[in-house]
């Protein structure tokens, strides 16, 4: 004859609570992930950067665009001028305003040369705010 043990009531009571067991080991995994990932992303050259205290500038209502064509012929805005009167364009569609930032566009084909003989322009016309323009990179598929 086998003795019953008597336990109570057979039936269960439903626990209300959430067992965060699981959900905190998939924390420490992606914890460990994000450690191991984290130097890998840093870039590989040592590089001692200087500080900027340089307070970001506005962008201008109306940008002035200087642009070198393939064949080497300058336009500001939609507007063609000739190499020798750089000087007196700029002035015109910045309204002598030397300090106005010049955004320079250069075709992909100019040799480097004919780039820095127009930035040697600029700079003897006082325009010494220049900014290259160019397009971001896009993976080739």
């Amino acid at each position: 004859m086998a003795i019953r043990l008597d336990h109570g009531a057979d039936e269960l009571n439903e626990v209300h609570d959430i067992n965060v067991t699981p959900f905190i080991d998939v924390m420490l995994v992606l914890l460990i992930i994000f450690m191991v990932a984290a130097p890998l992303a840093t870039v590989d050259v040592p590089v001692d950067l200087p500080a900027s205290s340089a307070q970001p500038q506005p962008r201008p209502n109306k940008p002035v665009y200087l642009t070198i064509r393939a064949d080497l012929s300058l336009t500001i805005g939609d507007q063609a001028i000739a190499g020798n009167s750089l000087a007196g364009a700029i002035d015109a569609a910045t309204g002598g305003d030397k300090d106005e930032r010049i955004f320079l566009r250069v075709d992909r084909s100019v040799p480097y040369g004919a780039v820095m003989q127009v930035m040697n322009d600029l700079r003897a016309a006082n325009y010494l705010k220049v900014a290259l323009v160019g397009l971001e990179a896009r993976d080739a598929k």
